[in-house]
């Protein structure tokens, strides 16, 4: 069978796939019935714990107090229970390695008892602690290959969970992952150190704003999730989506997203069903899914949850890509996450809304309806702008990858300069605090839609801005310079870490002016404003943010611009980071040292993949299908003239020109394959020379190749086009 026979026959199967065999039926189990059925919540607790051990547990998880690990049995021998009645036959320490997937290790709940028999068993010990091989995960340093012990640790703040499969359910555990020597080996224990910096200094701030009785402060996450689907058929007819996650050759279609048709339009039939599915299956688990769309891009689509507390928001986000690329499977589809699978469309990214509450004050980024609550309000604002300005380098870093590459400083995401969106409304107050007096703020009003028939609607006082890549949208703030394929772990960290170092410096700065004088407070509070506003309002920035004048406006007020991950890692080591975050005992020097080389090196590894398969790709189906299609022009001209018919050689001139510039292309591509692979392991030097050799060879092939697919007889071109995996579902 010819490629170009594989790739024909991949379109007629799509094109004759019946789905919905077994629909869903909605109506016998409704939605809000599913929604938490699968996890041991406070309802299952409350209904199945001593009501002491419930209120134990529930002080854990609430406030943070240490835990009591002698209710551990009894709480292990309810959870066991629980699973069991659901099916459940072993459980599993779910954790995060540096890797950014999500690991598991299953036992069996059955122990031999002695007497040919077995009994199910799960104990406290088994729930608060596992020990998973830790020598195969990257450890960047921190672990030698042949030193192999590694901790799961129970978490308690995040719930247990059942996951089904056809065959059976697992009972699944969230764990941190440590080494021998408690050092971190994955992306949860940072993520509860931060959250425990940043509930101290919150906690600080609001005592001196008088509360009372201040309940933990908790940081909240939703993050938005972007993704592709397309056709298993095309998928798997696409080497280089299977090995890299994207398409490293293909030609524009002859219609994208220019007439923005797709964004926001009727979701087809078969996607919906999937998303419906998908959507049912996360109920059960209790993720808060809310919102669903198509995107920008043909063939892109968005979910996006509610928001919660950002520990248990991270967990949910890796169920929620487990849960895309599981259920895409059963409709025939696959899901993408690269940041950029399509070239030339729409990018993927997972914009983070972060925020900070608690209980006793709500939500601190919400502005109040007194002076007093406002003036807090501008306090915790303050922070974060003062947290990304001093540390935009750091937040740059920890959303660098070789995929997001593709996308920060592209026509569709934010750039690779971090700036902060306030709108009109905000800036303009921020700006009299500055002068030295508040005097009032601009009003949000009224929008009138002129529809009789529709009511006025609240106008807020400044508009969204979509080029920012960290905008003030409310009461909240979105990242939104993340990528699609990134846990939202890293992030969360670097929000929680720096901005409880500001909350920290302006609470210390408060202190110092007061001097214990309740009277002070207010002036303090205005002084302290003033100062973190003057010394950090350059990284506010309301205009467009992928304008050439905005690149060099940045460069003037100091901002950096990182525009590779082979630019931004080294940072994580630089002294001002390893400083801040040894400081709130979040990551300490090795710890950060051990994140710079692994994401380092999967930088590498990534690129290392697709060069590799481009240059396949290049060589065994590209290439040939240019000279056979060389070779039949050339004969068709040969026969032409010897019939005696004039024949315009202009075509054939073309495919011989550009023939011999991808073949000129693939050898330069392969010596600089070579040249990287005996870079060994300096890993900073390895980066750099993928960044500037690597990259722009495979560029430099992939240019000729796309322009050979736009000429070359279409039966002979044996890769999906873009045309037929991006519209055809």
């Amino acid at each position: 069978m010819s490629g170009s026979t594989a790739r024909l026959q991949a379109v007629s199967a799509v094109t004759n796939y019946t789905p919905f065999s077994d629909p869903l039926n909605f109506v016998d189990t409704p939605s809000r019935e599913l929604f938490g059925e699968n996890v041991f919540n406070a309802n299952a607790m409350r209904e199945r714990l001593p009501k002491d051990i419930y209120k134990k547990l529930l002080k854990t998880i609430d406030n943070g107090e240490k835990l009591d690990y002698s209710i551990a049995d009894q709480v292990a021998s309810a959870m066991k229970d629980w699973a069991i009645e659901k099916g459940a036959t072993h459980y599993a320490h779910v954790f995060f390695p540096l890797t950014g997937q999500t690991a598991e290790k299953h036992d069996s709940f059955l122990e031999p008892d002695g007497n040919g028999e077995a009994i199910t068993e799960f104990s406290g010990k088994q729930l608060i602690q596992g020990e998973p091989d830790a020598s195969s995960f990257p450890s960047g340093g921190l672990r030698a290959t042949f030193e192999a012990r590694g901790y799961t640790a129970w978490d308690v703040t995040s719930p247990a969970y059942i996951l089904e499969n056809p065959n059976g359910t697992t009972l699944c555990i969230p764990t941190a992952f440590v080494s021998w020597t408690g050092e971190a080996l994955d992306k949860k224990t940072p993520v509860l150190r931060s959250m425990q910096a940043i509930n101290e200094q919150a906690q600080r701030v609001l005592k001196l704003f008088g509360h009372e009785n201040v309940a933990r402060v908790n940081a909240t996450a939703g993050a938005e999730q972007e993704y592709f689907l397309i056709d298993r058929n095309f998928y798997f007819a696409r080497p280089d989506l299977v090995a890299a996650g994207r398409t490293v050759f293909g030609a524009q279609p002859p219609k994208g997203q220019e007439l923005d048709d797709h964004y926001f339009g009727a979701i087809p039939e078969r996607v919906l069903a999937c998303m419906l599915d998908t959507e049912r299956e996360l109920y059960k688990l209790g993720v808060p899914v809310k919102t669903r769309h198509n995107e920008v891009a043909p063939g892109q689509y968005e979910v996006a949850p509610v928001f919660e507390n950002a520990n248990v928001a991270t967990d949910h986000q890796q169920l929620v890509m487990i849960m895309l690329r599981r259920v895409a499977q059963k409709y025939g589809m696959e899901c993408l996450m690269h940041e950029k699978p399509f070239a030339g469309v729409n990018g993927s990214g997972k914009h983070v809304n972060w925020s900070l509450g608690n209980a006793t004050q709500g939500n601190l980024l919400e502005p109040g309806d007194t002076p007093h609550e406002n003036a807090q309000f501008l306090v915790f604002c303050a922070a974060v702008i003062r947290s990304v300005h001093k540390y935009g380098h750091l937040l740059r870093a920890v959303i660098a990858s070789a995929g997001n590459d593709h996308r920060l400083g592209a026509n569709e995401a934010p750039p690779a300069i971090l700036s902060i969106f306030l709108g009109d409304q905000l800036t303009d107050v921020f700006e009299q605090i500055k002068k030295g007096s508040l005097t009032g703020s601009k009003k949000p009003g009224t929008l009138t839609v002129g529809v009789d028939t529709l009511p006025s609607l609240p106008r807020h006082a400044g508009d969204r801005n979509r080029t920012s890549p960290f905008a003030f949208t409310g009461n909240k703030f979105e990242f939104r310079a993340v990528g699609s394929n990134q846990s939202i772990a890293g992030p969360l960290v670097a929000l929680n870490t720096i901005v409880a170092e500001s909350l920290d410096y302006i609470a210390t700065e408060i202190e110092k002016e007061t001097k214990g004088s309740p009277k002070k407070f207010n002036a303090a509070v205005q002084k302290v404003l003033k100062k973190v506003l003057g010394d950090h309002d350059k990284v506010i920035f309301n205009g467009d943010g992928y304008s050439e004048e905005w690149h060099k406006e940045a460069e003037k007020r100091g901002l950096p611009n990182l525009r590779t991950a082979a630019d931004a890692l080294p940072v994580i080591t630089s002294p001002e980071v390893v400083k801040v975050f040894k400081k709130y005992n979040v990551l300490n020097e090795r710890e950060l040292a051990s994140r710079q080389e692994t994401y380092l090196e999967q930088y590498c590894i990534q690129i290392d993949v697709e060069s590799k398969v481009a240059l396949k790709l290049a060589r065994t189906a590209i290439f040939p299908a240019a000279i056979r299609h060389q070779r039949e022009l050339a004969e068709t001209c040969a026969h032409l003239k010897a019939v005696g018919y004039t024949f315009d050689t202009d075509s054939l001139d073309e495919v011989t020109g550009l023939v011999k510039k991808l073949q000129d292309a693939i050898g330069v591509l392969d010596k600089a394959v070579v040249k990287g692979d005996a870079l060994g392991h300096d890993l900073k030097k390895k980066s750099a020379f993928y960044r500037d050799h690597l990259l722009p060879a495979m560029l430099s092939v992939r240019e000729h190749a796309d322009a050979l697919e736009a000429i070359v007889a279409d039966d002979l071109w044996s890769l999906p086009t873009y045309q037929e995996m991006l519209f055809i579902k």
